[in-house]
């Protein structure tokens, strides 16, 4: 069994921050149903969907991925028969995802206002950039936008070199995140209300969000953060260190931990009681991290690291995205598993996040292809197999 088990939902989200909510929903066991434009189909069908290198039969990475555990359905949502289709299958759902830009649900009708009319208990949900309410609201908005507004790229890369976005697509990844706890909120709520309610998340919302302490330091100081590299402004030695054979990173974030740093690195000259705690640290910190390469580069990543972890002091080596992907560590919690292609084949992604006790079923359905479920799904609401033929044939579906 999965956690979501009898939730359903209508899915009519496109590229990356909804479809990663969609995803991760349908991850935990909701009943996902993707609304699609007919021929066409969304988007992320058309990324990479001919690059030999990150396709697998007609499937580029983006659409492989995010849409693995979801059903397909084609629906003509500006037409006026796809909007009556859209508001039977309404009665049957829980949550309604979109990230269409601010505005556009009220044009096609399908935002909260009108269908909680249809369903009370309905629960609608809606990603944009700047959310739907304030003076930014209508404009348009990418990862990258996020990421440069919400302040994040300001202090990430090294201090000599311009702003840098996160290699991850934060600024997509964290609006998709909040939806999720949006609407597991939102359903919370529910079984005290008996009703739905509409869920308003903003990429750049979610980005001021992780700024978390580092926004409450301005306040407090008045100071602007400037670029942190891999260092810190609190912790030393705090950074990513030189091996013979590649980097591993040190975050001395207790005192303690640098007396056994000092048994592991042979620095005498570094082992002076100005540095025993942090202020004296921090003083030294080009100092320390100058010294720390010099030593750290005489020998490789597996000799340092065994040494480090034989003491307890946080230590990481850094990673390529084939090492992070093979860990044992990763592995041995099933975040990466085979995802079959409806039309053959299959391909390693990573896995649910989630992990619980009792509700646990970690199970990967196919991305499905373009309206594979819409015999399935339509029968739910009462259409024949002879009424979409003639639906498919107006180009409603």
């Amino acid at each position: 069994m999965k956690a979501l088990q009898g939730i359903r939902i209508l899915d009519l989200t496109h590229m990356l921050s909804g479809p990663y909510a969609g995803m991760m929903l349908a991850d935990l066991g909701a009943e996902t149903i993707k609304v699609e434009p007919p021929v066409t189909g969304e988007g992320t069908r058309r990324l990479l969907e001919k690059d030999p290198k990150n396709s697998l039969n007609g499937f580029g990475a983006y659409y492989m991925t995010l849409n693995r555990n979801k059903k397909s359905v084609t629906l003509d949502l500006k037409s006026e028969k796809g909007l009556e289709i859209f508001y039977e299958l309404v009665k049957t759902v829980d949550i309604v995802l979109s990230n269409f830009s601010a505005g556009v649900t009220e044009r096609l009708k399908v935002d909260y206002a009108h269908l909680s009319k249809i369903n009370p208990r309905i629960i609608t949900c809606t990603v944009t950039g700047f959310g739907e309410t304030g003076p930014g609201k209508d404009r348009t908005a990418f990862d990258m936008v996020a990421q440069a507004m919400g302040g994040g790229m300001s202090i990430t890369g090294q201090p000599e070199n311009p702003p840098t976005r996160s290699g991850i697509p934060i600024g997509d990844l964290g609006g998709g995140l909040m939806g999720v706890i949006g609407v597991l909120s939102a359903l919370q709520a529910r079984h005290v209300t008996g009703r739905g309610q509409h869920v308003d998340i903003s990429m750049l919302d979610a980005q001021i969000s992780l700024l978390n302490y580092m926004a409450t330091m301005h306040f407090l100081s008045g100071e602007i953060l400037d670029k942190l590299g891999n260092g810190h402004f609190v912790h030393v030695p705090y950074d990513a260190f030189q091996c013979s054979d590649g980097y591993i990173i040190i975050a001395i974030i207790a005192d303690n931990f640098w007396g056994e740093l000092l048994k592991v690195i042979p620095a005498d000259d570094l082992n002076i009681e100005e540095h025993t705690f942090q202020p004296g640290r921090l003083k030294n910190k080009e100092i320390i991290n100058k010294r720390l390469n010099e030593i750290l580069s005489t020998n490789t990543q597996a000799y340092w690291l065994e040494k480090l972890q034989a003491l307890r002091i946080p230590c990481a080596p850094i990673n390529n995205l084939q090492q992070s992907l093979h860990d044992e560590q990763v592995l041995s919690r099933n975040m990466i598993v085979e995802v079959a292609h409806p039309l053959g084949g299959s391909t390693k992604m990573p896995g649910n996040p989630i992990k619980l006790s009792e509700t646990h079923e970690d199970t990967f359905s196919p991305p499905p292809t373009l309206g594979q479920h819409n015999e399935e799904v339509y029968a739910t609401i009462g259409l024949t197999v002879e009424e979409l033929k003639s639906l498919q044939k107006a180009g409603v579906i």
